[in-house]
């Protein structure tokens, strides 16, 4: 895998996210409060929510317009809900948060 620098871990805050835009549209990167990062489309498989203003909690995120509930770690819609949003591998090297560059070029499912 071919992986692209989107910047340093310590720009993302704890519990918290911030938009890459690739061709394919916004990627919402999270932080937990355990630092690992995940990255989803940043788009609730609902409504089509911002999912990068939603509230970060263990390894979830909840949408911030329809209280949707998404596992950070496989994008799928927690609880009665169903549905699911694209995930995008993530890793952290050297305190440098970094993404999937194929997954940025292609259409892939979650």
């Amino acid at each position: 895998m071919s992986f692209v620098d989107i910047g340093a871990l310590e720009d993302i805050p704890a519990q918290g996210a911030r938009v890459v835009r690739t061709k394919l549209g916004c990627v919402a990167v999270f932080r937990t409060a355990d630092d690992r990062v995940f990255a989803l489309a940043d788009r609730c498989a609902h409504k089509g929510g911002p999912l990068s203003e939603g509230i970060v909690h263990g390894h979830k995120v909840t949408c911030p317009l329809h209280n949707w509930v998404f596992s950070l770690e496989t994008g799928q819609a927690q609880g009665a809900d169903t549905g699911q949003v694209q995930t995008f591998a993530a890793k952290v090297e050297a305190g440098r948060v970094l993404l999937d560059a194929a997954q940025m070029k292609t259409e892939s499912a979650a």
